[in-house]
């Protein structure tokens, strides 16, 4: 299920961390937390077992100035996608906890509150389809989408969407989330293609630091502004759009939609 989240600034501040995206995850965590403990620890700690959240939100949007380390916004007013691999059934039930809730932007060098100003739920695209169906579909990714390979040295290489290992990564990851959504055999015989769209040329790449400054600092590096040609069983490409594709999801990255 994805939804799409309107924030309205509570604060005279209008500076955010460039690296907005451990800050933000971590708020929409506190959100949850707030409705259903339960449910945020499940998030946090387990996902479906091995570690995945399952979980995912695409960049905000709106108009804003870079200023060194940091985002000045010109608009009071910004939007994000957020999306959760769930029952429909708990559609309301996830609507509801982000409803009249107030929103936290903020590191140890700035802050932004923000009042939830409407929540949207995005109709489902696939609905046309049956959950076995092999569907053939286009996406781009509305945040970069980081793929990686192990080193000797036991630093990940992040990997373009043009090296052949990009598209090994990916379908890597999207069976080890069906092994833990469904069983490992569905796994591994699951019918997976993914292949980059020819305007893979004008794909960018943006450096993310997570938690800037902190003992824990990781860098990491995703690509975006590029397309994807996708073809398996509508409910493997179901986990893909509610989950992200690629790693490092339930910091933002990975988030995708359907090219129309």
């Amino acid at each position: 299920m994805q939804f799409k989240i309107t924030l309205l600034s509570k604060s005279n501040s209008t500076i955010i961390p460039i690296n907005y995206q451990y800050p933000l995850s971590s708020a929409i965590y506190k959100i949850i937390a707030k409705g259903d403990r339960e449910y945020a620890n499940f998030l946090h700690e387990s996902g479906y077992g091995k570690g995945f959240k399952l979980f995912c939100f695409s960049q905000i949007s709106c108009p804003f100035k870079i200023e060194n380390d940091r985002l000045r916004l010109l608009n009071p007013e910004l939007s994000f996608y957020v999306s959760f691999h769930l029952p429909e059934t708990m559609e309301n039930f996830v609507k509801g906890l982000f409803q009249s809730e107030t929103l936290d932007i903020a590191d140890h060098k700035s802050k932004i509150s923000f009042n939830v100003k409407s929540v949207e739920s995005l109709p489902n695209r696939l609905t046309d389809y049956k959950e076995n169906e092999l569907i053939n579909i286009s996406m781009k990714p509305l945040s970069p989408i980081v793929a990686s390979m192990p080193r000797e040295s036991g630093i990940s290489e992040y990997l373009a969407p043009s090296d052949p290992r990009f598209i090994e990564s990916l379908i890597y990851n999207w069976r080890s989330k069906i092994a833990t959504c469904y069983n490992e055999q569905k796994a591994s015989e699951a019918l997976l293609l993914l292949e980059t769209i020819s305007f893979v040329k004008s794909a960018k790449s943006r450096l993310i630091t997570i938690k800037a400054d902190a003992a824990e600092e990781t860098k990491i590096k995703g690509w975006w502004n590029f397309g994807l040609k996708v073809t398996a069983e509508r409910r493997f490409v179901e986990l893909l759009l509610n989950s992200g594709i690629g790693r490092e999801n339930s910091m933002g990255l990975g988030y995708v939609e359907i090219i129309k």
